[in-house]
């Protein structure tokens, strides 16, 4: 059972000494009277938020009808007409989209049909032995050489190269991560500790290889496990990325990160001649070459595919400071269709996007009552965040407001369900960002609370120590990093995560109904208050 805790302040805020960012619990004050009174226009408007009218948009939203709601899908498109539908029902306005409430995105899936390395009889295999971004690499027929030229490091440049002397055009090269270090361990090119630009940022050596005419580069990867692991969802299957990209060049040699176990096949016998090479380049700071005789080919086909998704925004006119606006966001799409198996995502992010409508609805009937936002809302569901967070990065570069007039973003991923620590007490949710652009917000948040919600605010993930890093993982960040203050809404993960198990049977509604209440009281505040809040804070 938790503990009651009662404070007059009805706050625990907790800093370390070293952290800049709350990271601590908010408990609210079990004895506190919370404001009720429906005189009071953000309390009557945010009680027609019920668990009732979310469970009825849940019901559809996360349907198997909508196949998991995949960007670029039949799924997704009918979730797009729904809230579009929503929209217009309500009489929520359009600002300005040519057609209707979408903003239309263009995305490219990139994947690969034939992808594999042979050397002499042996097969190795893609996700195994080595790894290629089809995104990053283009379609090419078989690559075949009799030969592979260990070229050290990559690296071209006035202190130290690679190339000098060396015609690698239409070959293949090997080569390992990082650059040439001294005995104590600082580097031949910038003469220090510090690495530079040719260890942090691999597309440097890629593009001198494709300037140098290399037809493949080999990248040596000590763990390929791990960059699966970091990379799956650009790996296990198709890439998306904005724009149309069939028609662009790709500007960097193609290239596959291969296991030890490739590179040492490719060796054979010359292992003392590369790891002599190698340590001359530390040592001495210069190049040396080896020539690798080894029968290699590598298959390199992929498909791309464009197709069109849709951001989905309406929007509240405000009255006397209409031309600020504050965004209310969720991201609408989810994992799909494996097989047969749909991937409903009732919580991730059905609950985020049934809680804008909800908001949408409570602050277009307050407008009709004559108690219209002073500021402009819009609500903005995106698609394309499962592949990267691309719907909200391509509004925040497209933006239908404008960005400096943009006072906030209140951002909604995740609010249906309880998490493990808190088993017990389903009144909770996690705030990350409130205080990281704007003091003002996490004020405001905590005031807004405090009167009306009596919910415990966890910012366990708004530390910078967070391993999760999910201030980085939703929406809001596309917005924070341009520099509007945003505060992201989330109930942590759960065993359901990105899985066919994410069902609706398994909401909260009235805990769902709580939170949305919350975030009402807080988008009201921010919408009418004097003046806009203050940045404060640094972008990271």
């Amino acid at each position: 059972m938790i503990k009651k805790i009662f404070l007059f302040a009805c706050i625990i805020s907790f800093y370390s000494a070293e952290a800049q960012y709350v990271s601590g619990v908010s408990v609210p004050d079990s004895n506190a009277i919370l404001t009720t009174d429906e005189s009071n226009p953000s309390v009557k408007y945010a009680n027609t938020i019920t668990a009732e009218d979310m469970k009825n948009h849940l019901t559809v939203i996360a349907s198997d009808e909508f196949q998991g709601r995949e960007t670029g899908t039949k799924g997704n498109n009918l979730a797009a007409d729904y809230i579009s539908n929503f929209f217009r029902s309500i009489g929520i306005k359009n600002k300005g989209i040519e057609k209707g409430y979408r903003q239309y995105v263009a995305f490219t899936f990139s994947k690969w049909t034939d992808i594999d390395i042979f050397i002499g009889e042996t097969r190795y295999k893609h996700l195994w032995d080595f790894l290629a971004f089809p995104d990053k690499n283009e379609s090419m027929p078989a690559i075949t050489a009799g030969e592979v030229i260990y070229l050290g490091y990559g690296i071209d440049d006035d202190k130290y190269s690679d190339y000098k002397k060396n015609d690698v055009a239409g070959k293949v090269i090997m080569i390992n991560k990082g650059e040439p270090l001294k005995k104590d361990s600082t580097s031949w090119l910038t003469g220090t500790s510090e690495m530079s630009d040719w260890t942090t940022d691999i597309n440097k050596k890629l593009e001198v290889a494709k300037k140098n005419g290399v037809k493949l580069v080999l990248i040596i990867e000590d763990d390929i496990k791990k960059m699966l692991g970091e990379n799956r969802r650009k790996l296990l299957g198709s890439v998306l990325s904005l724009g149309d990209l069939t028609k662009e060049k790709i500007t960097i040699a193609n290239h596959a990160y291969i296991s030890s176990t490739i590179a040492k096949e490719i060796i054979g016998e010359k292992t003392k001649k590369v790891i002599k090479s190698r340590k001359r380049s530390n040592k001495k700071g210069k190049a040396c070459d080896v020539k690798l005789t080894t029968p290699f080919v590598m298959n390199m086909n992929k498909e791309a595919t464009v197709l069109n998704g849709s951001n989905i925004l309406g929007y509240i006119e405000g009255t006397d400071k209409k031309d600020e606006v504050v965004i209310v966001s969720a991201h609408y799409d989810h994992l799909g269709m494996r097989g047969d198996d749909i991937y409903n995502g009732a919580d991730d992010n059905g609950s985020g996007t049934t809680t804008v409508l909800e908001l949408a609805e409570a602050f277009r009937l307050a407008e009709s009552a004559g108690f219209g936002p002073r500021r402009s809302v819009a609500f903005l569901l995106v698609t394309g965040e499962e592949k990267g967070l691309l719907g909200s990065e391509y509004y925040s570069e497209n933006p239908i407001f404008d960005l400096k007039k943009t006072v906030a973003d209140v951002n909604i991923d995740m609010v249906g369900r309880v998490d493990e620590k808190y088993t017990n007490n389903p009144n909770y949710i996690y705030v990350i960002g409130s205080d990281r652009l704007s003091t003002d917000l996490h004020k405001l948040n905590e005031a807004a609370n405090k009167k009306y919600a009596g919910l415990t605010l966890d910012y366990t993930y708004n530390s910078e120590e967070d391993p999760n890093r999910f201030y980085f993982r939703s929406d809001h960040y596309n917005f924070a990093k341009k520099g509007v203050p945003a505060i992201f809404f989330f109930n942590g993960v759960h065993a359901d995560y990105h899985k066919t198990t994410d069902t609706i049977d398994k909401i909260n509604f009235e805990k769902m109904a709580k939170v949305g209440r919350l975030i009402f009281h807080t988008t009201w505040e921010i919408a009418n208050r004097e003046d806009r809040l203050v940045v404060d804070g640094v972008i990271r």
